[in-house]
């Protein structure tokens, strides 16, 4: 048995156009009567919601480093009756850790290879004209066992810029699948993390409409569909991850939104109730939950509004007086007792955990991270190994709880941010992708 065909989009770097690409083409695609498969390569938490938007159904994570062949398999099995998957890469197409893990180097490449699926390699030719086909053909050569679709040209100036820049791939004998102008519109609203979230985009639809509407002006379409291509299905046998508790209150609104759809398609698949709770609506969890969930987000741009949302406070202080309460990243500082926004105002948080972080002091993180569990986690007994993802500007400023894990980047150095916990609560700066052994 195969997957459905499939593509991966990507491009030489970020910034080039390949988000706009991919959305634009999972809608004209959708729009032509086919059911199409959304995945995202690399660990990216925004991305899925704008690709769900597109093609209406749900967009999954691949990751080739935090995730073994099983769970590959397994979440590569979500596209069982799609007629064909469309899949984004991360940054640039060959970019992944510098040493690699157990498991891989975690590059968009990668999961082409394992997937089988030819790339599209989006190109900003602004600039330049016969010498795009310079870097289209050492992306094709460096990897020579890496399926290639072709080229989509963006960003072209002119007729006399087309015609340039296709002599060169034409010398360098590279299909090229489309020839997109020049377009200021073509942009979507970005903020510290990258991409606003798609529940924020002021007019999502109408854009979506219209990059799906450029895209089959400028695109060979049919080419595209005739390039795709799939190797052999994964072990679809084997089971999405596992729930932490039976009812499971979860975050959900502007403020907690990072959530890995994998995870929450095998929490409900395992037959856990997933309880949707908004803190910035000042809702508080489900009384009945077995465990309260707050997902990372942007608390930081309302910790205002969360310092005042008393009905959401006190109900999660009242459940961790019995149950458990875990936090990632976003969730895991509302746990804390105050956070200092960028202005430097402290607010004051929920107060389980003595954590205090601070946005005006802002510190980049980002990277893998593998961590080796020192006592329990919903879900997770102690010396369990996770794998997960970090990217957050925000700095530690007090963290006076024992530590939850030893945590430790892509490439083994152990790291200062180790998550707390305190009674029933716990929290991780990293966000969950997966058990090291799945």
């Amino acid at each position: 048995m195969t997957n459905p065909p499939g593509l991966l989009i990507s491009a030489p770097s970020s910034g080039t156009g390949k988000t706009t690409v991919m959305l634009g083409l999972l809608r004209a695609l959708a729009e032509d009567g086919l059911t199409v498969q959304p995945f995202k390569s690399g660990p990216d938490y925004i991305d899925p919601a704008f690709h769900r938007a597109a093609a209406g159904r749900a967009s999954f994570n691949l990751d080739s480093w935090a995730m073994g062949a099983p769970l590959l398999g397994a979440i590569a099995a979500q596209a069982k009756g799609a007629d064909i998957v469309v899949a984004e890469g991360s940054m640039g197409l060959f970019d992944g850790v510098a040493k690699p893990g157990e498991l891989g180097h975690g590059s968009s490449a990668e999961t082409a290879l394992r997937m089988g699926w030819p790339v599209v390699l989006v190109l900003d030719v602004g600039g330049q004209a016969q010498s795009a086909a310079a870097t289209a053909l050492g992306f094709r050569m460096y990897n020579p066992d890496l399926p290639f679709a072709g080229v989509i040209l963006n960003r072209c100036a002119s007729p006399r810029h087309e015609r340039l820049t296709r002599l060169g791939m034409e010398r360098a004998g590279l299909p090229v699948l489309g020839v997109l102008p020049r377009r200021g519109d073509l942009t979507l609203p970005e903020r510290h993390l990258g991409l606003i979230q798609a529940v924020e985009h002021p007019d999502l639809e109408s854009a979506i409409a219209g990059y799906a509407a450029f895209l089959r002006a400028h695109v060979d379409l049919e080419a595209i569909k005739r390039a795709a291509s799939s190797g052999p299905m994964g072990p679809s046998s084997v089971a999405l991850p596992r729930p932490p508790a039976q009812r499971i209150a979860l975050a959900r609104d502007a403020a907690f939104s990072f959530t890995y759809p994998h995870l929450l398609e095998g929490w409900r698949a395992a037959g856990a109730e997933i309880l949707p709770f908004s803190p910035l609506a000042d809702e508080a969890p489900a009384p009945d939950a077995d465990l309260v969930w707050l997902p990372g987000g942007y608390p930081e741009l309302h910790a205002g509004t969360l310092a005042a949302a008393e009905r959401f406070l006190t109900g999660l202080r009242r459940h961790a007086e019995t149950r458990p309460v875990h936090g990632e990243c976003g969730g895991y500082m509302a746990l804390g007792e105050g956070l200092i926004d960028k202005d430097g105002t402290r607010h004051r948080m929920a107060g389980l955990l003595g954590l205090v972080t601070s946005y005006e002091k802002r510190k980049f993180n980002l990277g893998y991270r593998r961590a080796e569990l020192l006592a329990d986690m919903p879900g997770f007994s102690a010396g369990t190994a996770l794998r997960g993802h970090e990217f957050h500007y925000s700095s530690i400023v007090e963290q006076p709880d024992a530590p939850l894990a030893r945590v430790f980047d892509a490439e083994g150095a152990e790291g200062p941010q180790t998550g707390s916990r305190r009674g029933h609560v716990t929290g991780t700066f990293f966000h969950l992708i997966a058990e090291a052994s799945a």
